[in-house]
């Protein structure tokens, strides 16, 4: 099975190297929506405007398949 990481940058870069077998890229898009989900509960007041979140899924050669990113704006 390939290896998904799923990496998140916000505030600081934390690099998965690890990852998670999963049967496939749709698999991995699963993947990512539950586990982002559950961190951004997780931030819970701390994402501020002008600040982003994002997390990057890539396959095990580090080609990026995904990337969901939040960006929190003031409207001017």
């Amino acid at each position: 099975m390939p290896r998904y990481f799923f990496h998140i940058i916000h505030e600081r870069t934390e690099i998965d190297d690890v990852g998670e077998e999963l049967r496939d890229k749709h698999a991995a898009w699963k993947e990512a929506t539950v586990t982002a989900r559950q961190m951004l509960q997780g931030i819970d007041g701390k994402l501020k405007p002008g600040r982003d979140w994002r997390m990057e899924v890539t396959d095990e050669f580090q080609n990026t398949i995904y990337v969901l990113h939040i960006q929190a704006e003031k409207p001017k």
